[in-house]
This record gives C-alpha cells, sequence and structure tokens, in this order.
C-alpha cells in the first residue's frame, strides 16, 4: 500500500475534485465492464449543487497523494457506503483500501454492525476481497439505459 496516501474528512472544496474523480473512474474504468451507453447514462452530475449538498450531509473522506485528491467514499445515516471512486491514474495502490477502513471505522464508531453497498460489476471483486458478500443481484435503471449491479454487505463483531 501506497504510504504517501491521506486520508481526510471531506470539505465543502472538495466538490469539483469529486465530481472529477467520479466521472473519470466511470468512464475509465467502468467501462470495461459497461457499455458505452451504459457510461453515458451513469457517467454524469447534472446539479452540482445537489452533488454537493449530498457529499457535504454525511461522513465522507477524501484521499490525497502529495495534497491531490485521487479518491473519495462516503457513509449515509444507515450504514450504506454509498459512493466510493478512485482516480484512474491511481486504481490498484492501496486508495480504496484505505477509504474502506476509514468508512468502516466510523460505521464502528455510529454504532452500526452491518455496511452495506451497491456495488457495480466493476467493483465487485474488490469489496469481496474485504469480507463483504454478494446478497443479490440487481438492475438499476439510469436514464433510460438498466446497469448490473449488487447488493453487498459486510458484518462486524
Amino acid at each position: 500500500m501506497d504510504e504517501r496516501i491521506v486520508i481526510r474528512p471531506y470539505a465543502p472544496g472538495d466538490v469539483d475534485a469529486t465530481i472529477e474523480i467520479f466521472l473519470r473512474a466511470i468512464r475509465e474504468v467502468s467501462s470495461h465492464d459497461y457499455s458505452a451507453a451504459q457510461i453515458e447514462a451513469w457517467a454524469r452530475v447534472e446539479d452540482r449543487a445537489l452533488w454537493a449538498e449530498r457529499r457535504i450531509s454525511r461522513p465522507g473522506w477524501i484521499a490525497e497523494i502529495d495534497g491531490q485528491p485521487v479518491g473519495f467514499s462516503d457513509l449515509t445515516g444507515d450504514g450504506c457506503l454509498d459512493m466510493m471512486f478512485v482516480h484512474p491514474d491511481f486504481q490498484g495502490i492501496g486508495v480504496a483500501t484505505r477509504l474502506l477502513r476509514r468508512a468502516e471505522k466510523e460505521a464502528l464508531r455510529l454504532g452500526f454492525r452491518r455496511v452495506y453497498t451497491e456495488a457495480s460489476i466493476t467493483a465487485r471483486p474488490f469489496f469481496e476481497s474485504k469480507g463483504f458478500r454478494v446478497m443479490t443481484g440487481q438492475i438499476v435503471e439510469k436514464r433510460g439505459q438498466s446497469l448490473e449491479n449488487f447488493l453487498m454487505e459486510k458484518f462486524y463483531a
């Protein structure tokens, strides 16, 4: 794992960095598992203010390397790891692992004994490697496109 990775709380000024990471991760990484039409439907942020409001309304974290945001995640009030995306240039060096560790620490602090997520085809192997299990496969609709993902969960003692 890259020791340069620093995890810090999300701040309002991170909105544009998180949008860029989100869009690039989907367009450049998830595009290996979804069609061009599915990617086009998924990789959009139509309301920057709503995006910013959602990010600041819950515990969230930014992963940085040398002061540059390279990933982000957040946790909803019911234990859902709603967002976790890593910039395409920083895949495979431990960014997601560090973000997940931080989210799990917060979940335990809040008293959750279960964390769940809706993992893309792309993210499923990562979550499985971290102890999550598939509860069910599902099809979600995004702007007229059907995308497969997986409802996954992990329990904590």
